[in-house]
């Protein structure tokens, strides 16, 4: 068996490599690659740079195949292949990874939200290295930095608390509510929201990204909470998501395939920004040692989240290998996977619609007029 995909003429002829990957794993000969025979193209795509293969649940690999065998006749044959090859191979071996830095700004990190103060502990000064050491020895395809960005008034300043009206299911009010407290305003409409300390106001010192922080020439900013109304953890979103970011526009510019999350806070900011990624599609990798944060409890949830989500979870180390495609991990290819899966699903289902209004259409035209 081979011991890893074609990788000569990968860039150059690519046509070629999707042949000669096809060839060399149709074992038998027949034109055509059976579930066995693609179980032997996984060990050879799922595994790192030092040759470990990754051990991929027989019910996932089910399910990938699943995927490509599009006339659902127990094998992939060639037309099918060049879509697995395509849409999914080509992405796990020559991932578009962009960086995505949450917040790491000054107020987090030694001004009026220091989360060293929070029940955690964790100093937020710490991620600046590792990130650093990131920026320096890995070739990211895209760097994005985000800031919160609030008003003088924002909704989420307990300071503010007395500006909106509490919704009478508050259990506080603006008379006991204590800073972490989470009330519910009146809207409309009604919404919970935490309370924090007055933070990073739109060009104060402790909305600046820290000092010591490598901002990279390309880097791009993106600013949120930008709404006096509505929080906005996610760089993705606002808490309500009424609106997004430019995130989302960069990204698809950048064709961007894998998403590097990181920064402040873990259970905050930076677990939203994972989960929405995930829930747009990305494939997204946690940096653990990157990332610091408020409550430990959430920390460990957010994690949970994140892995039962597809995605995975490592330390900076591991981060150059995969950025380069020579650590592929199953769980970001079971997520492409399940990913095509609905893009085709909503297709068929768009198409099926489209073809059931012509179908209307022209019956009402062949109805005689009255």
């Amino acid at each position: 068996m081979p011991t890893d995909l074609p990788d000569e003429d990968f860039m150059t002829n690519p046509s070629l490599a999707m042949d000669a990957c096809f060839t060399a794993f149709d074992k038998d000969g027949d034109d055509r690659l059976s579930l066995n025979e693609f179980t032997l193209i996984c060990r050879a795509l799922f595994r790192n740079d030092k040759g470990h293969i990754y051990v991929v649940p027989s019910d996932r690999l089910e399910q990938m195949f699943a995927v490509f065998d599009k006339n659902e006749d127990g094998y992939i044959d060639r037309e099918e292949f060049q879509f697995c090859w395509n849409q999914w191979i080509k992405t796990i071996v020559r991932p578009i990874s962009a960086f995505l830095i949450v917040d790491v700004q000054n107020d987090f990190i030694s001004g009026s939200l220091n989360i060293s103060n929070c029940s955690a502990q964790q100093n937020g000064l710490e991620v600046i290295e590792p990130i650093n050491k990131l920026l320096d020895t890995v070739d990211f395809d895209a760097a994005f930095y985000s800031l919160d960005w609030h008003p003088s008034d924002h909704v989420s300043f307990i300071d503010n608390i007395k500006q909106r009206p509490i919704h009478p299911t508050s259990p506080l009010n603006a008379d006991n509510a204590q800073v972490y407290d989470t009330v519910i305003f009146a809207g409309p409409p009604p919404m919970k929201q935490r309370l924090w300390p007055r933070h990073c106001v739109q060009d104060s010192w402790g909305s600046e990204l820290h000092k010591d922080l490598k901002v990279v020439e390309h880097g791009v900013k993106v600013y949120k909470g930008t709404n006096p109304e509505v929080d906005s953890y996610s760089v993705f979103w606002d808490n309500k998501k009424l609106s997004d970011t430019t995130l989302c526009g960069q990204l698809r510019l950048k064709g961007s395939t894998d998403i590097y999350v990181c920064g402040l806070a873990y259970d905050v900011c930076v677990g939203a920004t994972a989960i929405d990624a995930l829930s747009a599609g990305y494939r997204t990798i946690l940096i653990d040692d990157c990332c610091r944060g408020v409550d430990l409890n959430d920390i460990e949830s957010t994690k949970q989240t994140v892995i039962s989500s597809n995605g995975v979870i490592v330390s900076s180390r591991e981060v150059k290998a995969m950025v380069e495609g020579r650590d592929r991990r199953p769980e970001l290819g079971y997520k492409l996977a399940m990913e095509l899966k609905n893009s085709e699903s909503d297709l068929s289902k768009n198409n099926a619609c489209r073809r059931q209004s012509q179908q209307q259409a022209q019956q009402q035209q062949q109805q005689p007029s009255q």
